[in-house]
């Protein structure tokens, strides 16, 4: 194997996924950009929410996210990972400046209560339930950055320990590592009625 071979970027595969898609796109086809849309808008809509706390800032991020794609769409090249990470790295990046702006310290936001499963039982659980995710999230923002972010995309998104370390630009030992430690502190932090 040649230095140039080892170090040339992998090919992306070819029919049907995300990367055609992609490619598509570059070519300036609208609709296979609005399949990439589809497809990924709710992964990074979550990823949003759970870190700003607020709903319509969210959805704002998040579509800010998909025009900011667009315009830089021409500009990604495979890196043998799927597109998702992409977005989500641009919506962190639009994370960090709206926090950094002077007019997020003035905002006071309140907090949404993120449905994990619909309640079968009456009003009074409702509340109970609510309670209890209420101070989940709470717990959950005591984290470091990157705890939260592994909690957020493992549990809240549901996804994989691989799909979470490619989410992460880390390797599946770092993510279960860092599972773990945030698991471990959460216990910690949870009210003894909670854990």
């Amino acid at each position: 194997m040649t230095a140039t071979a080892r170090h040339a970027e992998p090919d992306p595969p070819e029919e049907g996924g995300a990367w055609a898609l992609v490619k598509a796109s570059q070519n300036g086809d609208m609709v296979a950009f609005g399949q990439l849309f589809d497809r990924y808008y709710d992964v990074v809509f979550r990823y949003v929410l759970f870190r700003m706390g607020d709903r319509t800032l969210a959805e704002d991020i998040t579509q800010e996210t998909f025009v900011r794609a667009l315009r830089r769409i021409s500009s990604v090249s495979y890196q043998g990972r799927d597109i998702g990470a992409w977005f989500v790295t641009i919506a962190r990046n639009l994370i960090f400046d709206h926090v950094k702006s002077s007019r997020y310290r003035l905002e006071q936001t309140t907090n949404e209560i993120i449905e994990l499963s619909p309640s079968t039982n009456g009003p009074e659980q409702q509340v109970l339930d609510g309670a209890t995710n209420e101070e989940l999230l709470r717990c959950v923002r005591k984290l470091n950055p990157d705890q939260q972010e592994c909690i957020q995309l493992r549990f809240l998104q549901g996804l994989s320990v691989a799909e979470t370390a490619e989410m992460m630009d880390r390797n599946e030992g770092a993510v279960k590592a860092l599972q773990h430690r945030a698991v471990r502190r959460l216990a910690q932090l949870l009210p003894e009625g909670l854990r």
